[in-house]
Order: structure tokens, then C-alpha cells, then sequence
């Protein structure tokens, strides 16, 4: 049987790629959300469908920002923001 692949060779500008994407893709989202009432009941099921679509994509870029490590200079002061 199988196994899944558990090592990915992706470049930074990969994973800025996805993760515009994700942020387009929730824009999008966004839009259609705000386009439908939840006064119609005909509404109500596809209210939901997108605020789960939404969440999972935050959940995903959420997890994408928890795995990158953050470089600061070590000899220079660092100055953030």
C-alpha cells in the first residue's frame, strides 16, 4: 500500500503564491458572503457552506504562519514593525 508524501520542496516565492491565493480566495468568499440575506431562507444553507469554506482557509494560512521561522539580525539592532 502506498504511503502519503510526507516531504514537500517548496520555495518561498511557492508558498507566498499559496498563501495569496488563500487570501484571494477569501476576499471572494467575502464578497459572496456579504451578497446574501440571512433573512431568506433559501440563503441560509449556502451562509454556511462559505463560513466554513472561510475558516478552513484561516485555519490553513494560520498553520502556514506557525511553521515559518522568523530571522532577526543578530549583530545590528533590531528594529520591528
Amino acid at each position: 500500500m502506498p504511503s502519503y508524501n510526507r516531504s514537500f520542496d517548496l520555495t518561498i516565492a511557492d508558498i507566498d503564491l499559496i498563501e495569496e491565493a488563500l487570501r484571494a480566495r477569501g476576499r471572494e468568499l467575502s464578497r459572496m458572503r456579504l451578497a446574501l440575506t440571512a433573512e431568506n431562507p433559501a440563503h441560509v444553507e449556502q451562509i454556511r457552506v462559505i463560513e466554513e469554506d472561510q475558516r478552513a482557509g484561516e485555519a490553513l494560512l494560520g498553520r502556514l504562519h506557525d511553521q515559518k521561522i522568523f530571522y532577526r539580525p543578530r549583530k545590528a539592532v533590531y528594529v520591528g514593525g
